[in-house]
């Protein structure tokens, strides 16, 4: 490149345009006059020169051009010794100081601009320190997060707990506590969110410090502060744990300028800069018109590049000077972007101004490579910066304006592809932390100060509900609306749809850039732009799901969301669109991934778990199953250099010098070097290693010829290597016969989609749970209002003083209530809408549709990666937990379809042995536990196909053991509510005054029992007599198993509350006490629930375990009863506690689930059946009378010389649940009650004495009626039978026991 000055042989571009006054025709340049007015029209002069000078009347042409623009240029140049730096020390490039400056553990960027926080709280100070004047610097707040922003001395002294602020001499603003701090703080300023700028202003004249949010000043924080000799103060700030800023001293143009920044701005190359644009504008807008010889203006926006020679020299000219120029960041910032913006200002669509697109011509055919590449660079790092830290207003005209000028960049085909593959990465995999870690152009963030937002003049009205049931829930019936709230709900729903479109503008210019981004066709200058999208958006989802990657560099869940619902639409756009090309295709609608692409390494997923655990181990299982079903052969000489591989953790560059010991053709193939990416997963490495080869069955007598296939990494694949080509299937490569050959779409989209349901996975599902807290904020202050201004109704006129608090606080909530409303409006309108909640409900689709065709595999399902099945359960949660009820489920198309689909799946795969994850086996079964508590869900599994009903009731009945049981105990409970004894409550009683919690949540619907699985219940344990038995006891040993614990831990608690040195009780102590509780009622309603289904499975005697069943049964009943009901106990004193967490320990519900099984043995059943039980429960040693007379209030008699309870007692008594136990259930339980006591007086009178050589040993509460084959020891058949089920070993003698006969006491002679 040549220097400045010199000359016409330009060696810029090599432009060599001879100049021939003689024959201006022949080499294109026009005649010397009128190329000397257009020259100076081009170049005019300076304002500080005349008109008439001698030099403007000078006839110019190309020959002294660069003498003369130099002359141009060097007017008006600063002088070098411009005393611009007085009251400031250090470099006069402004940066972090990230060798002694800084405490704990930082991640500084490579500009030493941006800093993010690894450890509790780390400090770090700038290089240059200030001491006299005024003095500004802003931080670009990127997390809204823990940090203190300011000023210190060099004597501050910060640690892991203090920081700015903390100390003497160091003063700080901290906008996520909105305080001030200088050792100690008080309340300043406004909350700061993500994209705010911080702008921190010291006087060092007047001595104070003020901070400004967004350009509007805070007011003075702090006055007086230290000054004198030896002071000087530093930029400094602390921050927690990945928390993240960038500084601004003044390298790039202040966001909010102010005329004392740190950095001194580079005056001269900016004077330079905007003079060489205004002659390019010059350029733009003359035209040479060589037909009438004379100059004419035109319109700047026409101008297009046509290869006019004198035009090009010219511009070559200029480019020579303004090419340096645009590699420096503050002169693209300040120059170059606001020039293309305002040439977007006169509105109208991008692709209407094209002068943007033949400005980037005119960049890359005049500016070197270097330079045009770091140009693009600092645009897109400066338009990216400009759009994240821009205020919100209400018509978002500011990243309107940067989006479009973005979508005019990325029209242009090579600047495009440039980006793609290189600046551009780092808003896609995450590289960089100056101002941003992620797809920040996708993100639409969410104001917090929805004042500043301009949305009390979109949204002038608000709304929220105001009308609940008993238990908190909202009630929704417009038919109750007032005229009034029936007026304001329809004025806040109209500022919400004006709120919604303007946003809509935002998204679709998004859709636009990423359309751009996914272009296939434009392979003019290279590859296309979708293949190198793809492959950045792969390493960005490998980062992002790495656990062993760096937690700072992982994208903001929030802008993961919005990422995806544009990356959706613009995946479907084009999907629909080959479509309508290739008629065969499938739509968008019915989209989904083909199993092909889990198993034949085409596309790599990392060390994501896959259903059937680690893929190395799948590989060396399932290998004949791939060389049977999909044709893919795995050499067994790769599967043992992988299974070393795994085993070699630490010898990452060894296992790459291994050889593979693969064949091909006959010939020993090397391994590649390719094989030891340091980017793929230790888990995933087989993939690399292994030989995959398709079979060839047309030639059967030969052995399949083997054909390598690659995993590339990601940076190596092609078009070729995605969408195939001459036989080739691409990533569809290993076709199972269970998969149809039609083509899908394009091969590229369908790993874009793949990676969309990733994203999902990854974080896009909790950050849709956390935004749903602004409308459950709503809620509870609704409610907190509700209840004030009811208080205020009843306040009596006598206490104004109470009067006047509740007036206070009802202010505060409306307040608040009109600030959320208006917040709640921005989310739902951006998170979400209608749209939104479609396109989860597509996902959801895919994800059913995939694990469908998946399924069809066989024993290839274990492939899948688990997170598809976790999409699909989530997915399903979010659209009935967060997008319901602003949007209805029910009007979604095919929504029942789709609900019977999903139960189908979880009904299936919830006990399917190709699935060995306990943490997915888990997350199935409470899936199918939420699922079975709603009325739409529980009737669609009723949808299912008989058969698959049948198998997971089969699958439910599983004894409990070595397996989660709990959850499926869940099940079979909601499944019975409904139908119990007073089992029709949502909230048990005792909690109905306490705080409504989430009316969501499956523990608080309204019962819906399935009539349907239920009767499948009855058939299967009536007709498989050892699967009710097995099921049964392990009930049974679960009860006495949790009801234990439950007494065991209530017994601590009580012990621990009488203390009176430490009244304190472990709450996670009393979580588990609760959870045994929870789980003793469960398992009761469990047998209340078998016992009404199947009652022979207890009272037919014929059957091998009935009597034992039965005698265990009662035991336990008896247990419970004697424990919950006896006067003053144990239980009574802890439920009278109210311990928080044990909220749900109260008699109701367990002595109800006790006497529905009591009522169903003992009245509903046949006459025989209800001797033989109650012929059992009076025979069990642990029966009294008065725990039955308890359940109706009845007290236990006293006992001689005891003193008597106190009068103001209060009983428990079925006859106090009017409202949840029935007239008839009441009657039942009288008539058992009378039952039982003339049953017990006929058994007291009626039994014989039994002398203690005829009980038996064991239990001594039965007679010896068993003697035990071949050591002849005996015992009660009861203890025996017990025994028998888990041990055939002799009480006695350890013998082994094969056969028990009756015995009966031989009679005396």
């Amino acid at each position: 490149m040549s220097s400045k000055g010199g000359g016409t042989a330009l060696s810029r571009r090599n432009y060599r345009l001879a100049v021939d006054t003689d024959k201006p025709k022949v080499t294109g340049i026009v005649n010397e006059k009128l190329l000397s007015d257009y020259l100076h029209v081009v170049f005019p002069p300076s304002s500080k020169q005349s008109l008439s000078s001698a030099s403007f009347r000078k006839t110019l042409t190309f020959q002294d051009l660069a003498a003369h623009l130099e002359r141009l240029l060097s007017e008006g140049e600063p002088a070098e010794d411009d005393p611009a730096a007085e009251g400031r020390l250090g470099p006069s490039t402004v940066v972090l100081d990230h060798t002694t400056g800084f405490e704990g553990l930082l991640f500084v960027d490579d500009d030493l601009l941006g800093v993010i926080g690894h450890s509790n709280f780390s400090s770090i100070r700038a290089t240059t320190c200030v001491f006299k004047g005024k003095w500004i610097y802003e931080v670009l707040i990127s997390s809204q997060g823990l940090m203190q922003i300011g000023w210190c001395t060099l004597d501050c002294r910060f640690n892991q707990e203090e920081g700015v602020g903390d100390t003497p001499d160091s003063y700080a603003y901290d906008g996520n506590r909105v305080r001030k701090w200088n050792v100690t703080t008080t309340n300043y300023g406004k909350s700061w969110a993500a994209g705010d700028i911080v702008s921190c202003l010291i006087d060092l004249d007047e001595g104070t410090i003020t901070f400004y949010l967004n350009g509007q000043s805070l007011g003075i924080a702090f006055s007086n502060i230290k000054m004198g000799p030896g002071i000087a103060y530093f930029p400094a700030i602390s921050l927690s744990f990945k928390e993240s800023v960038a500084f601004n001293f003044g390298s790039r143009p202040l966001r909010y300028p102010f005329q004392y920044q740190l950095s001194d701005p580079p005056t001269a190359d900016l004077l330079k800069a905007n003079r060489l644009l205004g002659y390019i504008k010059n350029v733009l807008s003359t035209t040479i018109d060589t037909q009438e010889g004379k100059l004419v203006e035109k319109d700047i926006g026409e101008w297009q590049l046509q290869g006019d020679p004198t035009v090009l020299v010219t511009l070559a000219h200029i480019f020579n000077y303004f090419a340096p120029l645009m590699c420096k960041v503050y002169l693209v910032e300040d120059v170059l972007m606001n020039f293309l913006l305002s040439i977007l200002e006169g509105g109208g669509s991008v692709e209407e101004h094209p002068l943007i697109q033949q400005l980037l011509d005119l960049f890359w055919l005049l500016m070197e490579d270097y330079e045009v590449n770091e140009c693009l660079k600092q645009l897109m790092m400066s338009l990216l910066r400009a759009y994240r830290f821009s205020p919100i207003i209400p018509d978002l005209g500011f990243q309107i304006h940067y989006l479009r000028l973005t979508t005019a960049i990325l029209r242009h085909e090579k600047s495009r592809k440039y980006l793609l593959s290189n600046s551009l990465r780092r808003f896609l995999n995450g590289d960089t932390f100056d101002v941003l870690r992620s797809v920040v152009f996708f993100y639409i963030k969410t104001p917090l100060r929805v004042k500043e937002a301009g949305l009390e003049e979109l949204i002038p009205t608000t709304w929220w509900p105001t009308r609940f049931d008993k238990e908190g829930k909202d009630e929704r019936d417009p038919r109750e609306e007032s005229a009034e709230e029936r007026l304001r709900r329809r004025a806040y729903e109209r500022g919400c749809q004006r709120l919604k479109k303007r946003i809509e503008v935002v998204e679709e210019l998004q859709i636009q850039i990423l359309r751009l981004m996914l272009n296939s066709k434009d392979k003019g200058t290279g590859e296309a732009s979708r293949y190198i999208f793809l492959n950045k958006f792969r390493k960005f989802l490998q980062e992002n799901a790495s656990n062993r990657g760096n937690p700072t560099v992982l994208c903001p869940p929030e802008y993961m969301v919005c990422f995806l619902h544009r990356l959706i639409a613009a995946v479907r756009s084009y999907w629909d669109e080959g479509k309508r090309k290739i008629p065969g295709t499938v739509p968008s609608e019915e989209a989904y991934v083909p199993p092909q692409l889990f198993y034949n390494g085409k596309v790599d997923y990392f060390d994501l778990q896959r259903l059937g655990g680690l893929l190395s181990h799948l590989k060396k299982t399932l290998k004949d199953d791939l060389a049977s079903k999909a044709n893919i052969i795995i050499d067994p000489a790769e599967i043992q250099a992988t299974s070393m591989d795994d085993l070699d953790e630490d010898e990452e560059s060894g296992a790459a010098q291994r050889p593979s010991g693969a064949t091909a053709m006959g010939g020993a193939l090397a391994r590649p070097s390719w094989l030891s990416s340091p980017t793929l997963g230790r888990a995933n490495r087989f993939l690399s290693t292994a030989a995959v080869s398709l079979m060839t069955p047309r030639r059967p007598l030969v052995p399949p010829e083997k054909v390598k296939v690659r995993t590339l990494t990601v940076e190596q694949r092609t078009e070729e290597d995605i969408e195939g080509s001459h036989g080739n299937d691409g990533l569809l490569l290993g076709r199972p016969p269970e998969e149809s050959d039609h083509t899908i779409t394009e091969k590229s989209l369908l790993e874009i989609l793949d990676g969309i349901v990733m994203m999902y996975n990854l974080s896009v599902h909790q950050q849709l749970g956390k935004m749903v807290v602004v409308s459950d904020d709503v809620h509870e202050y609704a409610v907190a209002l509700k209840d004030t201004e009811e208080k205020i109704a009843r306040c009596p006129s006598k206490r104004p003083d109470i009067l006047e608090e509740l007036q206070k606080s009802q202010k505060v909530f409306a307040e608040k209530l009109n600030h959320l409303s208006r917040r709640l409006a921005w989310i739902n309108a951006a998170i979400y809408s209608k749209e939104k909640m479609l396109d989860v409900y597509w996902l959801l689709r895919v994800c059913i549709r995939t694990i469908e065709h998946a399924d069809a595999t066989g024993s290839l399902f274990a492939f899948t990666p688990e997170f598809y099945l976790n999409v699909a359960m989530n997915s399903y949660s979010a659209l009935k937990n967060y997008f319901s009820p602003s949007n209805c489920m029910e009007e979604l198309p095919g929504y029942e379809d789709t609900l019977t689909q999903l139960a189908a799946i979880l009904a299936k795969h919830f006990a399917d042995p190709r699935i060995v994850g306990t943490d997915i086996k888990d997350s199935l079964m409470q899936a199918l536990a939420s699922y079975v508590c709603y009325p739409q869900s529980l009737r669609a599994v009723e949808r299912i196909p008989e058969e698959q009903r049948v198998a997971m009731m089969r699958n439910l009945l599983a004894p409990y053991e070595q397996r989660p049981w709990a959850q499926t105990n869940w099940i079979l409970v909601r499944l019975w509510r409904g139908c119990g004894f007073g089992y029709r409550y949502t909230r048990l009683p005792h909690l109905l005054k306490t705080k409504p919690e989430d009316a969501n949540l499956p523990s608080l619907q309204k019962p819906c029992p399935s009539l349907l699985l239920q009767r499948h219940m009855a058939e299967l344990l009536g007709q498989d007599k050892d699967m009710a038995a097995s099921f049964l006891n392990s009930v049974l040993n679960q009860l006495n198993w949790a009801f234990s614990e439950f007494i065991g831990m209530i017994q601590e608690i009580q012990q621990a509350a009488e203390r009176p040195e430490r009244n304190f009780v472990d709450t996670r102590q009393l979580k588990v006490c609760a959870t045994c509780f929870d789980l003793s009622v469960s398992l009761l309603r469990v047998l209340e629930m078998t016992v009404t289904l199947v009652p022979e499975i207890f009272l037919d005697w014929t059957r091998p375990s009935a009597e034992l069943l039965l005698r265990r049964l009662a035991q336990l009943l008896n247990q419970v009863l004697n424990r919950v009901t006896a006067e003053r106990n144990l239980f009574d004193r802890v439920v009278n506690l109210r311990l928080p967490g044990l909220e749900s320990v109260d008699h109701y519900p367990i002595l109800v689930a006790v006497t529905g099984i009591l009522v169903r043995i003992l009245v509903d059943g046949e006459r025989q059946g209800v001797s033989r039980a109650a012929a059992v429960l009076l025979s069990d040693p642990c029966f009294q009378l008065h725990s039955i007379q308890h359940l109706l209030g009845e007290s236990e008699p006293a006992v001689a010389g005891a003193p008597p309870a106190p009068s103001e007692r209060k009983h428990f008594s079925l006859h106090a649940y009017t409202d949840y136990i029935s007239t008839e259930e009441k009657r039942k339980v009288e008539q058992m009650l009378a039952f039982l006591t003339e049953e017990s007086k006929q058994a007291a009178a009626s039994a014989a004495p039994t002398s203690e050589e005829d009980l038996c040993p064991i239990c001594y509460a039965h007679p010896i009626s068993a003697v035990f084959k071949p050591c002849s020891h005996k015992s009660c058949k009861a203890c025996i039978n017990q025994h028998l089920m888990n041990n055939k070993d002799c009480f006695f003698c350890k013998a082994t026991i094969t056969g028990v006969e009756d015995y009966s006491k031989p009679l005396l002679s």
